[in-house]
């Protein structure tokens, strides 16, 4: 019996000097699209990946190098492996790498659009000392609650960003109201409340001036079908078309990602999952998250190697 295997991909955070480097090393494919990729935005993703650099950080430049690693992750398994995907996800910026994949937009295409989709971001939270905090060891519901009162009471900018896994929730919004609120998180339970190094507040409000201009760049290049359903980091749904892709991966720029209510959604559709790109982050959440679905991954030549052996 043919496995069904769900295709995901992971967003920042996942981030190293030395990432895709044995690709690169070991296969022309992924050479000449490292070359394509550069010569398309105009950064040298040697530089950027393999020596010390401070724009590896830099949200502009962490988003294309991420899908451009992931995504030649993903081709060279194509190229030794015939399982097609269930389905495909990922985490935030993960969740365009997986449109890519779906075929629905090309490579090319995709670094240019994350390498805007950045710069966006960033340009939204200039000047308001964005940020964003992970807390954990708390429930759910304390934290939307926290968050919903300090809006609605003190007039705070934070909400609920990142649904990781049960115990790890990131949130978003201005630096200075995170950090007024550490206390009151851990007097409501929590084992930490840490403020992240991160000048962008993503999927919150925030960014809200970024939705259009992403919008209107993700209809020029997505012009293919897909060769399978996405899952939506805002509805934990899949979905197939054009239109579905325009008004979801605007919506993600200000709502928050469902990854650990994904995961869990898709536990009956799938046997397994494959993580393609750098390290293994999805993979350790998905192990936290559902331990009934196993989760491979291909980060380098190495693992590629196993998880097609695994596969074969």
């Amino acid at each position: 019996m043919s496995k069904r295997v769900a295709m995901i991909f992971p967003g920042q955070g996942s981030q190293t000097i030395g990432m895709g480097q044995s690709f690169y090393e070991n296969s022309d494919l992924a050479k000449e699209m490292f070359d394509k990729a550069g010569a398309r935005i105009g950064v040298d993703f040697k530089a950027l990946l393999f020596e010390e650099n401070d724009k590896i950080n830099q949200t502009a430049y962490t988003q294309p190098a991420i899908l451009l690693v992931s995504i030649i992750a993903y081709k060279l398994f194509q190229n030794e492996c015939n399982i097609k995907p269930t389905l495909l996800m990922g985490h935030s910026l993960g969740e365009i790498t997986a449109l890519c994949a779906s075929g629905a937009i090309d490579y090319l295409d995709a670094v240019e659009l994350v390498h805007q989709r950045g710069t966006l971001m960033q340009a939204a939270c200039d000047g308001i000392e964005a940020g964003m905090m992970a807390i954990v060891g708390l429930d759910d519901a304390s934290i939307e609650q926290i968050c919903t009162d300090a809006r609605n009471k003190e007039n705070k900018s934070v909400w609920p960003a990142n649904y990781n896994q049960d115990g790890q929730l990131v949130i978003a919004g201005l630096k200075p109201d995170l950090a007024s609120m550490e206390a009151t998180f851990k007097e409501a339970g929590a084992k930490r409340a840490l403020l992240l190094n991160m000048s962008v507040a993503s999927h919150c409000p925030l960014l809200a001036s970024a939705q259009a201009p992403l919008k209107t760049e993700l209809e020029r290049m997505m012009n293919h079908p897909f060769v399978a359903p996405v899952i939506s980091n805002v509805t934990a749904k899949p979905y197939e078309t054009k239109q579905q892709a325009l008004e979801l991966i605007a919506e993600q720029l200000v709502k928050p990602v469902l990854y650990k209510q994904s995961i869990l959604a898709i536990k009956d559709d799938v046997d397994m999952a494959i993580e393609f790109g750098n390290g293994a982050l999805l993979k350790g959440m998905n192990r936290r998250i559902n331990k009934e679905m196993p989760t491979m991954n291909v980060s380098n030549m190495d693992s590629l190697a196993k998880v097609v052996e695994a596969l074969s």
